[in-house]
Parts: structure tokens; sequence; C-alpha cells
């Protein structure tokens, strides 16, 4: 049986990479599809096993490497480019166009879903007022071009003959976007490289790419308004504005190498996470080294992160984190005042077991049986 994997693109080892990667490590015959790849050879040989993938035009074009993310107008047209019609299973890894890939009823489509294209539908409001086209004539073409792409996104919806989801909350917003029920499988988190550290400091800390909709920008104003050390870990396009509003008990330490950031993740005395995920590996990461986790109390996160509320009565060595219910700078420190009164509540042992359920293997040997058996009711409907 001939397989083809198609992903949206690889420019960065990120959650999508992982997944991909723990899908060539239970099939290691995928022929790879993409519309644009970046990695380095190393990232390549973990992703890609000895294969190379294949790449649309939107990597020919000018800075289509860089700046591929200006070619959104174009990403249905390429991704539908690709000739899959040698293959009997497709399996797609989609957050954006790779779901739309043409196939035939004589193939079976796979997609796993990360999320509906976020910009053009939960995010479409937010990402226009953040971007700067919420008006003017830039973002006239942006808004015609995102509702171009919505009406292309609903019409593919059919394309995919099962969906599997990262999370109860993509789930939702699958059924919400296509009307298409998905089956939910967590992406593999590496937990087996993380491990318990008997010393605590008094930081906090976060890890994050500097985007707005990571809300760091809120997490800082939080604790520039208290003295409590906040160690930041991540680069991205808002450094330089999360920089400018940081007071001086605060330290941005950009990109870490993957020991440097378990060295500090290890001796954190909590991982703090205000952004809406559709999964969020970051937090269980934190968890796998038995930090707590604050966290708001939305997306992923609740199925991540056996949270406290601060209305609710604390259970000893149950949790794995305490939750904030608002996205503001007056509910974060809430929860962390909670968090410090209640800190020996939480224990290190008990985290890292809660985020061991989420391990690499868990996910290699829940989609394979997965895939197995789709690919079994398929046949036999033939």
């Amino acid at each position: 049986m001939k397989k083809a994997l198609i992903h949206d693109w690889y420019t960065h080892y990120r959650g999508g990479e992982r997944c991909v990667a723990s899908m060539s490590n239970i099939w290691k015959d995928f022929d790879f599809f993409t519309l644009v790849n970046t990695l380095s050879p190393e990232e390549e040989q973990v992703v890609f096993k000895n294969a190379k993938p294949k790449t649309s035009f939107i990597e020919k074009l000018p800075f289509g490497k860089k700046k591929y993310r200006s070619y959104l107008p174009l990403f249905p047209l390429a991704i539908e480019q690709f000739d899959l019609s040698d293959y009997e299973l497709i399996i797609s890894s989609s957050s954006c166009v790779s779901k739309g890939v043409l196939t035939t009823h004589e193939q079976l489509h796979i997609t796993y879903m990360h999320s509906p294209v976020r910009y053009a539908w939960d995010l479409y409001h937010q990402y226009l007022r953040e971007s700067g086209l919420h008006r003017g004539l830039k973002g006239f073409i942006a808004k015609f071009f995102l509702h171009k792409l919505r009406i292309w996104d609903v019409t593919t919806a059919n394309r995919p003959d099962f969906y599997i989801a990262n999370s109860k909350y993509v789930a939702r917003r699958i059924k919400k976007t296509y009307n298409k029920e998905a089956k939910v499988i967590y992406p593999p988190v590496d937990v087996n490289s993380f491990e318990i550290s008997h010393e605590t400091k008094e930081y906090y800390v976060t890890c994050s790419s500097l985007v707005p909709y990571k809300k760091i920008d809120l997490i800082v104003n939080a604790f520039s308004k208290t003295d409590k050390e906040l160690i930041i870990i991540g680069d991205g396009p808002d450094y330089n504005k999360i920089k400018k509003i940081s007071g001086p008990n605060i330290r941005l330490l950009g990109f870490l190498d993957s020991d440097r950031k378990k060295e500090i993740l290890q001796k954190a005395k909590a991982f703090v996470f205000a952004a809406v995920e559709d999964f969020g590996i970051a937090p269980l990461e934190a968890q796998a080294c038995g930090v707590p986790v604050i966290a708001f109390a939305e997306g992923g996160a609740l199925e991540t992160i056996k949270g406290v509320s601060l209305t609710s009565e604390i259970s000893q060595n149950f949790h794995t984190g305490v939750y904030f219910e608002e996205q503001s700078t007056s509910s974060l420190l809430e929860a962390v005042d909670f968090f410090e009164k209640n800190q020996s509540c939480f224990d290190k042992t008990t985290i890292r077991k809660h985020a061991v359920f989420f391990s690499k293997e868990r996910f290699e040997k829940e989609f394979k049986e997965t895939i197995e058996m789709l690919y079994e009711r398929w046949k036999n409907k033939e």
C-alpha cells in the first residue's frame, strides 16, 4: 500500500512537525508533500527519516521560503497541484489547507487536524486588528482573500473521509466549522526528555513563541505589578514589544536549546500560560518536570491540566495547576496569589505522572490502531 503524508509547511520543528515525526516512526514508507520546507538537515532526519518532501510552487516564488505567508491566497491552488493519484492512503496533517488535497473515491484520506484555519475563522477579527488590517485598502484586500479562503475551506470539508482532532476543543470547532465528527487523539509529547528536579527556585517561567495570541504581554503586565521574578523563554515578532513593557523583575532569555530550557523549567516555582491553545505542548513539558501550571481556563488547557479554580477547594496531591477565568492581569494575579498560598498542595510526582499520559509512545500506539481500524472499515465497505 502506497502512503502519502501531506503537511501544510515545515518551517520550524514544533507541535505539528512532532506529530509527523511520530507518524513516520509508525510507518517508514511515507512519501511527503508540503507547500514549503525550510527544516535543517538534522530536523529533516527526525521528521522524514531518509526521505525528502516534495514541495509546491510557493517555495519557488520570490522570497517563498521566508515570506511564504504572503502567498496565502495561492495556498488552495498550490495544495491542489499535488498529484496523489498513485496512493491508496493519504494522511493530511492540517491547520490550514492540507486537508483540501485532491483525492478520488478509490483513495482513503484521513486528516489529523490541529485546527481549522484560525485566522480565517476563530481569530479572524483579532488577526485583522493585530495585523493592522481592519481598515484601509490593505485591510479590504486581506478581508477579501480570507473570505475566499473560508469559502474554499468549507467546500473542501468532504474531501477527507475521516477527521481526527488533536483535542476535544478542536473536535468541537471541527463540528462547528465543517459539521463533521472527529475522533480525538492527543498529540505526542516527549515526556521522557524531562525529569523532576528536587530543587525549586523562586521564579516563575513561561515558554512560547512571542506572537500576539500567546498573550505574553498580559503575563508581563501582571508580573510587572509585583516583585516576583518571571523568566520568558522564546523569540518572535513581539520580542521588542515585550522587552519594552517588562519591569526589572522580568528576564527575556530568547530562544534556548533544549538542555538549557529544561534546566530552567525544572527549577521553576510554576509555569504561566495565558493563551487559548488548541492543545498546548509547553504546559505539558513543564508538568513532565513536576512543575505546576497557572493557566487560563479555556481551550486545550482544560484537557491537559488538572487545574483547580479559585472558587474550589484544593485537593492535596491531586491537582497539577491553577486556573484563572479571565484573560486579565487582575485574574492572573489572583491565581498567582492563590497558588502561593497553596503551593504545598502540589506534588511533583503527581504532576509528572499526569503528564506521562500524553507520551509519544501513547500517541503512536493510538494513532496506529485508529488508522488501521479506519482502513479496514473503509476496505470492507468497498
